[in-house]
């Protein structure tokens, strides 16, 4: 029986019981939860909830009224989202003046192989409009003349296009927490560091000043923690000594694109849950069939002893062979 992942998500006010309420009703139901994550932050109660509804004892319909009602009751707002609502899913891409990440995502598309639609892409500057008006895709620049975002006005493009999955495509600017947990574990952003290291801006400068001799980028899923979501890919690149801050960025910027069109592709392909802030593969899900971290090479070079043990192997020895007099 093939697994139909249903996204349910749950927001407002911090209450006793929410999740019992909800797990318990999908229960009976005949509904299996397969991984969920919920968070409060400044009393606003959020939980995002995949479950299969593959074997489910009602119908869709029966089962939006009945989270809906207990959502009245409950004084919360319940969507519910099924994979198969409709044939493909929708991207919103956001960006600021660096192309090379949307550029990506948009040859991706072109070639087929993104699984999804860039429906929209809205930016805080229009820089980046004349790419987009080349894949005819709608753009909308939503920044004043610092570029400064209007949130109410990005919520109601999310919501006029219907949105699935929103891209931070290099897009610096900081999402307030009314869009962050209306779509958390559907935000995924590219931070130009090896995550925890150098969080928050000029990370390449971060990483010229810190002197490292490896440098990478990493792809994460948005929470209102800056740059703290949970980590989806990573890739790594070498720093030569005399790296200006210029080349760290010509070096790293091809594989922001890569990393993050990997994590796009494995949340669209339903291969990742997170738990309690971490993301894992599924299960059935083959590591090889995607790029996590370093690539197969890569792992390959690296050595492979020594390790601990040695230690503990001498002693087994010294053990097995007694002692010898000097009578002997």
């Amino acid at each position: 029986m093939t697994r139909e992942l249903t996204e349910i998500t749950v927001i407002g006010g911090d209450k006793t019981g929410l999740i019992a309420n909800v797990t318990t009703l999908l229960f009976e139901r005949g509904i299996n939860v397969e991984d969920l994550d919920q968070a409060v932050r400044e009393g606003i109660f959020r939980m995002t909830l995949h479950a299969d509804t593959s074997e489910m004892t009602c119908s869709r319909d029966e089962l939006r009224e009945a989270l809906s009602d207990l959502g009245d009751d409950l004084g919360v707002d319940v969507q519910v989202r099924f994979p198969s609502d409709r044939e493909t899913r929708e991207i919103a891409v956001l960006v600021t003046k660096e192309s090379h990440c949307l550029e990506a995502l948009f040859e991706a598309w072109a070639n087929d192989e993104l699984g999804a639609e860039i429906s929209v892409v809205i930016g805080n500057h229009d820089t980046l409009e004349p790419l987009a008006s080349h894949y005819d895709v709608p753009f909308y620049d939503i920044g004043d003349e610092k570029g400064t975002p209007d949130e109410d006005e990005l919520l109601d493009l999310l919501e006029e296009y219907d949105v699935d999955l929103i891209v931070l495509a290099r897009y610096m600017r900081i999402l307030g927490p009314n869009v962050v947990f209306r779509y958390e574990d559907r935000i995924i952003n590219i931070h130009p560091s090896l995550l925890p290291a150098f969080p928050g801006a000029a990370a390449y400068r971060q990483a010229k000043e810190g002197g490292v001799r490896i440098a990478g980028v990493t792809a994460h899923y948005v929470t209102t923690d800056l740059d703290q979501g949970p980590i989806i890919t990573q890739r790594a690149f070498d720093v030569p000594d005399d790296a200006s801050i210029d080349e760290i960025k010509a070096r790293g910027q091809p594989v922001e694109a890569d990393a993050l069109l990997e994590a796009v592709n494995l949340h669209l392909d339903d291969a990742i849950s997170v738990h309690r802030g971490r993301t894992s593969l599924r299960e059935n899900v083959d590591a090889d069939d995607y790029q996590l971290g370093l690539t197969r090479e890569a792992q390959t070079a690296n050595p492979d002893r020594p390790v601990d043990g040695i230690v503990d192997a001498l002693g087994e020895t010294e053990t097995a062979v007694p002692p010898q007099s000097d009578d002997d």
